[in-house]
């Protein structure tokens, strides 16, 4: 490749170990150079991503979801359908998340309650249906986001935000979630 107009590849099905099967992709997809999809992924149909996305092993993810550009799921997590996951998301491994949820750009979720100083099992957050997560919001180990609540742009989420709860601030403290916030999200 060379000159300005050079293509950058992508890479489906990049098997990691000797004994991985390709990824299995749904219908009307639409993956963009640079992106990265490991072997033993399942992917339903109308999926979406921007440029050089990366997605590991073992992950499962339903139908109309977008992994935006620099996004990255580690692998183990599920994702439903009719997920947004914006640019520079982080989804680390043992992590959940439910139908209609949107992630804003450059959200962050964690997995390790004590990176390098003590062994732990790795415990990804849970988001549950229609939550909305801000730009640049953290969600820590462990945690579970309620149906239908909003985490707020820079919100540090330290512990457990109930169904139908605003979650904002650094440590997050909930409030009820106002008027204009309630109801699902539409489809992303």
């Amino acid at each position: 490749m060379s000159g300005n107009n050079a293509e950058i590849q992508r890479s489906i099905g990049y098997a990691y170990a000797k004994d991985t099967t390709p990824p299995v992709i749904g219908r009307e997809a639409t993956i963009r150079s640079g992106t990265i999809i490991y072997d033993d992924v399942r992917i339903g149909d109308q999926f979406t991503t921007g440029h050089f996305a990366l997605i590991r092993e073992r992950t499962v993810i339903g139908d109309n979801v977008l992994v935006g550009t620099r996004a990255t799921i580690d692998g183990h997590s599920t994702l439903g359908s009719n997920v947004s996951l914006q640019t520079g998301v982080y989804v680390p491994t043992e992590t959940t998340i439910g139908d209609h949820v949107f992630i804003g750009p450059n959200a962050v979720l964690t997995n390790d309650p004590y990176p390098l100083r003590r062994s732990a099992e790795l415990d990804g957050p849970t988001l549950n249906d229609h939550v909305s997560v801000g730009a640049n919001a953290t969600i820590l180990p462990g945690v579970t986001v309620g149906e239908g609540a909003f985490v707020g742009a820079g919100a540090v989420v330290t512990r457990e935000v109930p169904d139908r709860t605003l979650a904002v601030g650094a440590p997050a403290t909930h409030k009820p979630l106002p008027d204009v916030l309630r109801g699902g999200n539409d489809a992303v």
